[in-house]
């Protein structure tokens, strides 16, 4: 993959119950009671259910097997993608800098306007910041733009906090009808 996946560490968790599976910004964490794990799937890269005893093919990574035979596979054919593994509730240098997530009570108006005072950059690089706010790619942050009506070139600082009202809504919107389509990518 991207980097090396440490062996070691996989082997740890070896009789380990999963406690949490849940996600933050592109990165899906598997919490455990000693460790965590943050996949990042990469532009191709995949996670699939297995219940029969299937061969790996030449791009499957990592199998995770649980009992009962089920396993968790992942694949990335073009090996951007990325595992990691913290003890306990570290931090991470992936996650540690990331914005609210869009769909959170914390992502509204208020917070973009605050966070956007003396940032001289166009509006659509600021929300596609992850920093800003995780998960805001260039087909969401245009159709949210367009919903709210702020052209994309104009300044973060210059957006009156009703704009960013609207913006937050529009984004919030926009990110609920793309999980009701399971996302925006051509199958």
């Amino acid at each position: 993959l991207r980097w090396p996946v440490e062996e070691k560490k996989i082997r740890k968790l070896i009789h380990t119950d999963i406690r949490k599976i849940y996600r933050r910004g592109k990165y899906i964490l598997i919490s455990c009671i000693e460790w965590a794990a943050i996949l990042h799937l990469g532009m191709s890269g995949s996670l699939r259910v297995l219940t029969d005893k299937v061969a790996p093919g030449t791009h499957d990574h990592i199998d995770i097997g649980f009992e009962g035979g089920t396993m968790l596979r992942y694949r990335d054919p073009r090996r951007f993608g990325s595992i990691f593994w913290l003890p306990g509730n570290e931090s991470h240098f992936l996650l540690d800098h990331l914005g609210p997530e869009p769909l959170s009570e914390e992502f509204s108006g208020e917070y973009l306007y605050v966070v956007s005072r003396r940032r001289r950059v166009a509006i659509k690089t600021f929300i596609m910041n992850s920093r800003v706010v995780v998960g805001v790619g260039n087909i969401y942050a245009n159709e949210a733009l367009f919903r709210a009506c702020i052209r994309p070139e104009r300044l973060a600082m210059r957006v009156s906090r009703a704009r960013y009202d609207k913006l937050a809504q529009a984004s919030k919107a926009v990110f609920g009808e793309a999980i009701e389509a399971a996302g925006t990518t051509l199958r």
